[in-house]
C-alpha cells in the first residue's frame, strides 16, 4: 500500500473531484472510498462549474476542442494532518474531514451512506442504508 500511495496522491493533486458529473447522473447516497488518500494534503479542491467561452456553465463543452477553452472552477476546502487509515467511527474522524464530507453532500443534495478510510472492508463506516 505504501508503494502506491505517492502516485495517487500526485494524481489527486492533478484530478480533482468534479462534482458535475455526480450532480447530472443523479444520486440517492453518497459512498466516499479511500479517504485516507486525502490525508496530510493542505487543500482539497471541487470542481463545481466550468469557465468557458467567458461565461459560467455547469456542462463541460461535448467537443474535443472545446476543453482547451475550458476551465474549472473549484471550491477549496481545508486538508487535514491526522491520519484516517482504519477508522470505523465517525467522531473519531479529523474535524476538517468531517466538514470536508458534510460539504460533499450539500453539494450532492443527499447523505452519506458509506465512507471507507482504507482498502480493507473492515475500515468502512456505513452511515445508512445505501439502498434505501
Amino acid at each position: 500500500m505504501l508503494a502506491r500511495s505517492p502516485p495517487i496522491r500526485q494524481a489527486l493533486r492533478k484530478w480533482w473531484l468534479n462534482f458535475l458529473y455526480i450532480a447530472i447522473n443523479g444520486i440517492n447516497g453518497l459512498c466516499i472510498t479511500k479517504l485516507d488518500i486525502l490525508d496530510g494534503m493542505e487543500k482539497l479542491k471541487v470542481c463545481i462549474a466550468y469557465e468557458y467561452r467567458c461565461k459560467r456553465t455547469e456542462y463541460a463543452p461535448l467537443d474535443a476542442a472545446g476543453w482547451d477553452e475550458c476551465t474549472p472552477v473549484y471550491l477549496e476546502f481545508p486538508g487535514w494532518e491526522e491520519s484516517t487509515a482504519g477508522m470505523t467511527e465517525w467522531e473519531r474522524l479529523p474535524p476538517a474531514a468531517r466538514a470536508y464530507l458534510r460539504a460533499l453532500e450539500e453539494l450532492a443534495g443527499c447523505e452519506l451512506a458509506i465512507v471507507s478510510t482504507g482498502p480493507r472492508r473492515e475500515a468502512t463506516m456505513v452511515l445508512r442504508d445505501p439502498f434505501a
